[in-house]
This record gives structure tokens, C-alpha cells and sequence, in this order.
């Protein structure tokens, strides 16, 4: 028997993306990376290319294939674990690169009556992602689907709420 809570927990990652437009608005505050966002999330993407280049004699260099590649040897090779919610993390802020350069999305700090964390948006819209704890929270319950396939799952459920473009 599946225990209950490790689905709740996939659940609401799959819905919370879709649900964040729907919150009360004056609950919500979408600001610009502060300067300490930007430190932090570089300090994260060289930990994981100091990771990637001391295991695989290779670097993360934003090429999609590549780079989701890595980031599942990490994972298959036990390198990074499901405790190790930092490098996990890290992932995340990587594959949000990721997101963005396909997608032409900004990193904002999203911030509501849950607390502050670091999203993807599309544009000035209410269409966000929040890429950092899309691994994390999978790896910490187990959950092993592959980095390819939430990446996909991301794009294909933003690229579904994006609003076709006048003439197409």
C-alpha cells in the first residue's frame, strides 16, 4: 500500500504551480531578485558545476540535453541523494535556467501568505513556475522521475497557460 502523505506531497506539486493565480492577489507580491538572490543562486550553480566537474570531468554550459543529462547522473549515481536538499536545490535553480532560456522566462521573487521563495514568469502575466524545489521535492519522498521528464512536465503546463499570441 502507497502511504497517503508522499501522494499529497506529489499532488500539490503538480497543482500548486496552477493554483498560484487563483490566490487572493493583495496576498501576493512579485518583486526583482535582490542582490543576495543573485549571490545565493550563483553560489548554487558553481557548487553543482564543482559537483558535475570533480565526478564527470564536465561542466553545466546551459545546453539543455546536456545539462538535464548531468543533473540525472548526479541522481542515478547517488552522488546527490534525497537528504541533500541544498544540491537539490541547486538542481532546481539549473533546470530553471533552463526553463527560462527555452521559454523567455525572468526570475522574480514570488512572495505571498506562504512565505518568499524564487519563481519563473512569463512575461508581465500571472503564469509562474517554481523550478528550485521541482527536484527536491520529489527526491525527498522518494518520488524518482526522471529530471527529463518534470523539465517536460514544466514547459508543456506553462507553455499550456500562456495566451497564443493575436494572428497565429
Amino acid at each position: 500500500m502507497v502511504h497517503p502523505r508522499p501522494l499529497l506531497l506529489l499532488l500539490l506539486l503538480i497543482v500548486w504551480p496552477l493554483c498560484s493565480a487563483s490566490m487572493a492577489q493583495d496576498d501576493l507580491t512579485i518583486s526583482k531578485l535582490t542582490h543576495i538572490d543573485l549571490q545565493y543562486m550563483q553560489q548554487q550553480r558553481d557548487s553543482l558545476n564543482a559537483l558535475t566537474a570533480r565526478n564527470f570531468g564536465g561542466q553545466l554550459n546551459g545546453s539543455k540535453d546536456k545539462d538535464l543529462a548531468l543533473l540525472q547522473r548526479l541522481l542515478d549515481e547517488n552522488i546527490v541523494s534525497g537528504n541533500q536538499t541544498s544540491e537539490l536545490q541547486a538542481m532546481g535553480i539549473v533546470m530553471g535556467d533552463l526553463l527560462a532560456s527555452e521559454l523567455s522566462l525572468d526570475w522574480v521573487v514570488y512572495e505571498d501568505r506562504y512565505g518568499r521563495t524564487r519563481a519563473l514568469r512569463y512575461k508581465s502575466t500571472d503564469s509562474y513556475l517554481f523550478p528550485v524545489t521541482m527536484i527536491s521535492r520529489r527526491r525527498e519522498v522518494d518520488d524518482r522521475t526522471p529530471v527529463v521528464d518534470i523539465y517536460r512536465r514544466a514547459r508543456d503546463t506553462l507553455r499550456a497557460a500562456i495566451p497564443a499570441l493575436p494572428f497565429q
